[in-house]
């Protein structure tokens, strides 16, 4: 049967992580508890945030934004990850576009809250006394619309370009997750234009935020080393610490995936980078901007005494 695109595949095979035997029971109980805590911790972060008045600042508001992005992104790809450590993962051409278009979206959305994220702390240290104009709610809410709808693009010309490719041969995925190099890889028609196109998009909605994120930390720690006070520069690094961990293990993990060549390196390689960007940073994001952050703890204790009552 041929798809509208004139595909002969009809559905894929997801290969998985390993194709070792005496791994697969072990992987999928730690990726199960790794998903729970995902769920639980993001899960908890959003309720606690909204339910906390305090909390209600620009800061929140974009912790609020990531929490439901890392929820969403990992629950696009856990659930079919874990399949496939148990049985044969088949999915069919749609499932397999449909899980690349909302991959590319909320991954995107990701880089570009995480650079909000980074603006909003540029500002609160180096122009503290602009803090509530520049940050105001109007501006917040348009950094995340256009994060949003940035991301929408990015991810339409991810699956324009993957929709117009010809897949008649091989099916088998060498990876968990339908994304975008391994795909190239089934072609049978020219993958130029879409290779361009991946390094275009990665270009725009990686490479830009992250030199944007460098260059706002670059005038974050200028600032911070002109503080006088002691106590008041650990207080501006406790701020920022926590995005410097998540912005180094998003952006790292999946700069070596998407910004080299699809012929470069093995896909193997590829997949271990893969699991730190699609599972491992929705799991830990929650526990470090919850373990590092005293607002957070405050604010947890205050709700749970108030359930007490």
């Amino acid at each position: 049967m041929t798809l509208g695109n004139a595909s002969f595949v009809t559905e894929f095979i997801l290969l998985g992580l390993t194709d070792h035997p005496g791994l697969q029971l072990p992987l999928f109980f730690l990726f199960l508890i790794m998903y729970m805590v995902t769920v639980l911790g993001n899960m908890g972060l959003i309720t606690l945030i909204g339910l906390s008045s305090h909390l209600h600042t620009p800061m929140y508001f974009f912790l609020f934004n990531l929490s439901l992005i890392d929820l969403c992104y990992s629950s696009v790809i856990t659930p079919k990850m874990l399949i496939n450590f148990i049985s044969k993962n088949i999915i069919s051409y749609i499932e397999c576009m449909t899980q690349l278009y909302f991959f590319c979206f909320f991954a995107i959305s990701e880089c570009l809250v995480l650079t909000s994220m980074a603006y909003d702390r540029y500002v609160a240290i180096c122009k503290p006394l602009l803090y509530n104009i520049a940050m105001s709610p109007k501006v917040c809410s348009s950094l995340m619309l256009g994060s949003y709808l940035m991301a929408f693009s990015g991810a339409m010309a991810h699956m324009g370009c993957m929709l117009r490719l010809t897949f008649c041969g091989a099916n088998t995925i060498n990876h968990y997750l339908c994304d975008v190099f391994p795909l190239l890889q089934l072609s049978c028609t020219s993958t130029y234009i879409n290779e361009l196109v991946n390094f275009a998009v990665s270009s725009t909605y990686a490479v830009v935020p992250s030199l944007t994120i460098f260059v706002s930390y670059g005038f974050i720690l200028s600032s911070i080393l002109h503080i006088s006070s002691k106590g008041g520069r650990s207080k501006a690094f406790s701020t920022c610490s926590s995005h410097i961990i998540a912005v180094s293990l998003f952006f790292g993990s999946g700069a070596f995936m998407y910004l080299k060549p699809s012929s470069a390196g093995s896909m193997d390689e590829g997949k271990i980078s893969s699991v730190i960007y699609t599972n491992v940073v929705p799991t830990v994001n929650p526990l470090i901007y919850s373990m590092r952050n005293k607002d957070v703890k405050t604010a947890l204790r205050k709700t749970l005494n108030r359930r007490k009552l």
